[in-house]
């Protein structure tokens, strides 16, 4: 099949391609060649594709198409999604799609009072954003009317599997029409999505872009070896003062008092403006913090894996991991935060001790191996303290013990000499 030079080539409505040229789309991407004439064409797709590869685009607008205008007063499309953060951004990309179109988005989920969306879907809606959990919430309430829905989406599937959506999944798809077209997009492919695209597709197309668990072609990246979390902050420190090749950069921690502590430091040492957002934030906080770092209003956002999803954002230079993920796919994910829409990104990962562990495994599953850099020759390089010595001696400890149940211990070796 020769390649879709351009959108007019899909069949889509002139209201479609009037807001497809305002945003600036030009010519299509991979996903979207493949994806779209399949999904207009009514089959089920399972859609493998590194997050800035413009996978929403490729199911967003043949089922912008397929509801065309507004009708009714019930949804004819449902849309879930892991986070809230997530569905905020699907329903901006659906309604930026459909400015030239009467079509009504909703986007619902957790965290927030009920009674305003279920106020927003009694006045009608053509397409539902939504979490499984706030779904399923409304509908258990009677106010959510299923029987008119023809097309289900489940995008970012393999985090849904890692939050445990499973049951709430299998609920919904009972409560709505068993005759429905389904699409699951997914970065990567584990075994759980697999499962899950068994259960509830029929006879899928499957796009893969790239083999699962690739990182993004744009992305280079690069390890330092640093033997603690002082070290590491001296590190971050040593980068984040070049202010011109770091301009907008997303650091990740594994915790929540991690990216609070950094937050909080990078604040005193003025190298912001900088935002904090993890699941202990309101929901607005948050949004309203995606919104300042999308506009360029911040230079840094520090966040956890959780409210990774829903940072969709072009032009980010730099992608720290101040941590290393123990979900080795959250890598993936991670760094497929920059290096979006044709644009070049770099990706930066501390690693201690404790943690080169977790790199191995992250290496296994991205089949490639990622350049180890030298620390920077004036970099303070500081002594760890007791307790954070105890604490990776006891996670090496516990990765032996992992790797060889015989293994006894750090203590026991010691003796033997």
């Amino acid at each position: 099949m020769s390649a879709i030079a351009s959108f007019e080539q899909f069949n889509l409505n002139k209201q479609l391609l009037n807001a497809v040229a305002d945003l600036g789309f030009e010519t299509p991407t991979e996903i979207q060649q493949k994806a779209i004439p399949i999904i207009q064409g009514g089959q089920e797709v399972i859609g493998i594709a590194q997050t800035g590869t413009g996978k929403t685009a490729a199911y967003m607008l043949p089922l912008l198409m397929k509801v065309k205008y507004a009708q009714g007063k019930e949804p004819r499309a449902v849309i879930l999604a892991p986070t809230k953060e997530l569905v905020v951004q699907l329903a901006e990309h659906a309604r930026n799609f459909a400015k030239y179109t009467d079509l009504r988005i909703v986007a619902v989920y957790g965290g927030v009072g009920i009674k305003g969306h279920v106020d927003a879907i009694a006045n009608g809606v053509d397409i539902l954003v939504s979490t499984p959990g706030r779904f399923t919430e409304i509908y258990l309430k009677g106010e959510l009317p299923v029987k008119q829905i023809k097309t289900l989406v489940l995008d970012e599937a393999d985090r849904m599997m890692d939050m445990g959506f499973m049951p709430q999944l299998r609920k919904i798809f009972e409560v709505i029409p068993s005759k429905r077209q389904n699409l699951l997009f997914s970065a990567t492919f584990p075994d759980r999505v697999e499962r899950l695209s068994q259960e509830f597709l029929e006879f899928p197309v499957r796009i893969e872009i790239t083999p699962p668990n690739t990182t993004a072609v744009r992305v280079s990246q690069e390890l330092y070896e640093v033997p603690n979390i002082k070290t590491k902050i001296n590190l971050l420190v040593h980068l984040l003062e070049d202010t011109e090749t770091f301009n907008r950069v997303i650091i990740f921690t594994r915790t929540k008092d991690t990216a609070n502590n950094i937050y909080k430091f990078l604040e005193r040492k003025q190298l912001g403006p900088t935002r904090v957002i993890h699941s202990n934030k309101g929901q607005n906080t948050r949004i309203n913090a995606m919104y300042e770092f999308k506009e360029g209003g911040l230079r840094i956002l520090v966040s956890t894996d959780v409210s990774s999803r829903g940072i969709d954002v072009n032009e980010v230079s730099h992608v720290i991991n101040f941590d290393v993920p123990v979900l080795y796919e959250d890598y993936v994910h991670r760094i497929g935060r920059t290096g979006r829409a044709y644009s070049d990104g770099k990706a930066i990962t501390f690693v201690n001790p404790a943690e080169q562990y977790h790199i191995q495994k992250i290496e296994k599953l991205i089949r490639e191996k990622i350049p180890v850099k030298s620390l920077p020759g004036n970099l303070d390089i500081e002594e760890a303290s007791i307790e954070e010595k105890g604490e990776m001696a006891r996670e090496i400890d516990r990765q032996k013990r992992k790797a060889d149940p015989t293994y006894q211990g750090a203590f026991h070796e010691r003796k033997k000499k």
